[in-house]
């Protein structure tokens, strides 16, 4: 059990990092609020711990070129990822308009579809272009009282406070798989969609399957793969990135269709994750969770990124 004064650090840290500097993105127009938020990153070192743990499993892959530049890099993400709480909050869908470049469509509204995104960029402005789209699309979420939470009152309100921000997105509630995939079944069989990150360790769940990611192989969660299969589900993929020389966003958004092979598509979706990591390495946020994704063999050399 930590002592009063560790856990008056880790409270005020996380007050900082989770609520008073990406709090002020909503305070000013986004393109002086963006020149702030990477100004306070170059002084303030926000994150420093995650940080420093990405680093270390992403150079152990030889996705690290310049180290400095990749940790200023992912911080700077970081930050807007949790800039964008309070900017959804306190924005309309015209700054989506006009800060957001689009390409692809979604899938007409009134059918079911699976939508897979990752732990890529900042997603929560894809969110709400899915809606403004006319799509009637429920998150997947975590459940909200794991271990990670103890002692951390300041994050657990932060995890709350977004899960309620990606419900008020989509204007519909999220749904909680963490026992069966009924609720999935239950919403596309009202001719809804299931929005859901893939990219996470599957030590946890029943079955998974094996992808390859960069080179190397990857366990990921196999139930949502399996489902669209089976139930002949149109899927779709999307990414959210940043442009963080002048904090523009991109969504990409790709329409797969129905497929009928489950390792098959597991493959094509992760080979989207893929691109947009060798693209932007540090803009993965599941760095420090890489060692519970891929699969090392006995013996066998890490490294596989360009810098190898």
């Amino acid at each position: 059990m930590s002592s009063p004064s560790n856990r008056l650090r880790t409270e005020s840290r996380d007050l900082m990092e989770l609520v008073v500097l990406p709090g002020l993105a909503a305070l000013l127009p986004w393109r002086i609020g963006f020149r702030l938020l990477r100004r306070l990153c170059e002084l303030l070192h926000p994150y420093a711990d995650a940080v420093d743990s990405a680093s270390r499993h992403a150079a152990a892959r030889g996705w690290v070129g310049d180290a400095t530049h990749w940790s200023r890099v992912r911080r700077l993400v970081t930050l807007i990822d949790h800039a964008d709480l309070y900017l959804s909050r306190t924005r309309s869908d015209a700054w989506l308009r006009r800060h957001v470049d689009v390409e692809g469509n979604w899938p007409a509204p009134g059918q079911p579809g699976i939508i897979f995104t990752f732990h890529w960029g900042a997603g929560m402005w894809g969110l709400r272009h899915a809606k403004a789209s006319g799509l009637q699309a429920h998150a997947l979420v975590a459940p909200l009282d794991g271990a990670q939470f103890a002692g951390r009152r300041v994050l657990h309100a932060y995890a709350r406070a977004r899960t309620a921000e990606v419900a008020r997105a989509l204007q519909s509630p999220t749904l909680d798989t963490s026992s069966s995939l009924r609720p999935v079944l239950q919403t596309l069989r009202r001719g809804e969609q299931v929005v859901a990150a893939v990219d996470v360790p599957s030590d946890q769940v029943s079955a998974s399957a094996e992808v390859r990611l960069l080179g190397l192989a990857a366990q990921v969660p196999r139930g949502l793969f399996r489902l669209a299969v089976n139930q002949r589900v149109p899927v779709t993929v999307y990414l959210t990135g940043i442009d963080v020389g002048t904090g523009r966003r991109s969504l990409r958004i790709h329409q797969l269709g129905v497929r009928d092979n489950v390792e098959l598509l597991a493959a094509e979706v992760f080979a989207f994750l893929d691109s947009a990591i060798r693209e932007d390495p540090p803009s993965w946020h599941f760095w420090g969770e890489a060692d519970r994704i891929f699969v090392r063999p006995s013996g066998a050399s890490l490294a596989q990124g360009p810098d190898r």
